[in-house]
């Protein structure tokens, strides 16, 4: 499998408000980009603090402009719960930001949330392969797997994306599409997640991260610091085929100050 890294710019930001800003007129531009060019934008979502801060996007001028039917809506990872679960990132997200725009509900993709983990990462892949037969996934020419047009992530204090984990051999599978977890470090333990082949196929890929406790990785991440242990975590293996783009506010980028 090639590989190919695009660019990386880092953005800093006074506060957590500035940061959710910005990340709603960057993704607003990428969907009219992408909608003329193709007549569709993929948007991959993760959970955590990230659903919160694109509260920007369903809110003037925004909201009324972005053609919401040309999108479709996928999970990097999923916490296998229920859909109606406290734990699920589909309901973070349907509560928030999701509950306020008309994307069609066929385009909103959560998992199957009767399966086991690994029922449920076969059925996502699945459905997938359906979406690149049917050409509303292409393939990219460079990996060969699906391309998506925005992925948005955010990263733990451990350096953990989506649902790859530090010490878990899922963040090293090369060939699946979709793998799982039932013994995630970070509660609740079973999870599906996307594999990094897919991740970094993207052709956006954008890094929020708020909050003075994500300091420290954030300067590891961007290779200022050594890693813990003298591992990389798996945030510094993130790259787009395009461009990554860090959106940090003034706490998660205090570290970058003073690195050498």
């Amino acid at each position: 499998m090639a590989t190919q890294k695009g660019k990386k710019t880092v953005l800093k930001f006074d506060s957590e408000e500035d940061v959710s800003k910005a990340l709603a007129k960057y993704t607003a531009e990428l969907s009219e980009k992408f909608i003329k060019q193709k007549g569709s934008f993929t948007v991959v979502l993760s959970g955590g603090s990230l659903i919160d801060t694109m509260r920007k996007l369903v809110e003037p001028p925004y909201k009324d402009s972005i053609d919401w039917s040309k999108w479709w809506i996928f999970w990097v990872d999923e916490r296998v719960v229920p859909l109606g679960h406290d734990d699920s990132n589909y309901k973070l997200a349907s509560d928030g930001f999701l509950s306020k725009v008309p994307i069609p509900s066929s385009n909103i993709y959560a998992i199957n949330d009767k399966e086991s983990p690994e029922g449920a990462a076969a059925d996502y892949e699945a459905r997938l392969k359906q979406l690149i037969e049917s050409k509303v996934l292409p393939l990219s020419a460079i990996t060969g797997f699906p391309k998506f047009d925005l992925m948005l992530l955010g990263m733990g204090p451990d350096g953990h994306v989506a649902s790859l984990f530090p010490l878990h051999p899922h963040r090293h599978e090369k060939e699946r599409l979709v793998t799982f977890i039932t013994d995630s470090p970070k509660p609740p333990p079973p999870r599906i997640t996307f594999t990094f082949p897919v991740i970094n196929s993207a052709s956006e890929i954008a890094m929020v991260v708020t909050g003075a406790e994500l300091a420290h990785m954030v300067d590891v991440a961007l290779g200022n610091a050594p890693p813990p242990d003298g591992i990389p975590p798996p945030c510094t293996e993130v790259s787009a085929e395009e461009e990554l783009t860090w959106f940090l506010d003034k706490d998660a980028a205090s570290e970058l100050q003073t690195s050498r």
